[in-house]
């Protein structure tokens, strides 16, 4: 079994934003395979989607994201996921609006839903898809932007790498290997 999980706030107020950007990842599988949220447990919004064989569980955390760790944990737990088999979708400041970044480990980039799972799960050897959300600009504080919304144009390649990031992440459920995954998607 798989774990994808992608980080955001949950709330209708954060919809759009920046920080969710891996809520949004995990909406585009659901809508592109017609599935649906049918669980909660573990203080998350869950579905297992059945690819290939394989059962994935797609997750959407519900506690805020500096928590994201303590949702992921016990899931795992739950259901006996390995390390190796997760995938954690999430915003990264560092890489412009529309670029993709795929990561078997590291650090947390100062992303706090990382950072508590890195905390949670003792290790920073976890696959990532790491979405850029860029820099704020014009003296705006680092929490300003990622609660804010996309610019129109911003969104435009923000939609795109979503896309991508879904297509790399059928690939590797598909059997394509995670190395190849990030030399072929990482842009």
């Amino acid at each position: 079994m798989k774990l994808i999980i992608g980080l955001g706030n949950p709330g209708s107020k954060y919809n759009g934003s920046r920080h969710n950007i891996g809520f949004d990842a995990i909406d585009e599988i659901l809508t592109r395979h017609q599935l649906e949220m049918t669980e909660q447990k573990f203080r998350s919004d869950y579905t297992i989607w059945h690819r290939n064989g394989e059962r994935v569980l797609l997750m959407k955390p519900f506690t805020f994201m500096n928590l994201s760790g303590e949702a992921l944990l016990p899931t795992m737990s739950y259901y006996g996921i390995d390390i190796d088999d997760i995938l954690v979708i999430h915003d990264d400041l560092d890489l412009d609006p529309g670029r993709v970044r795929f990561r078997k480990k590291g650090s947390s980039g100062g992303q706090n839903g990382v950072k508590s799972i890195i905390d949670m799960l003792g290790t920073n050897e976890f696959k990532r898809a790491k979405i850029g959300i860029g820099r704020p600009q014009g003296g705006w504080k680092v929490v300003d932007h990622v609660l804010a919304r996309f610019t129109a144009e911003d969104r435009i390649l923000v939609d795109e790498a979503v896309d991508q990031t879904v297509d790399a992440i059928e690939a590797w459920l598909d059997g394509k290997d995670f190395q190849h995954v990030m030399s072929e998607y990482n842009k």
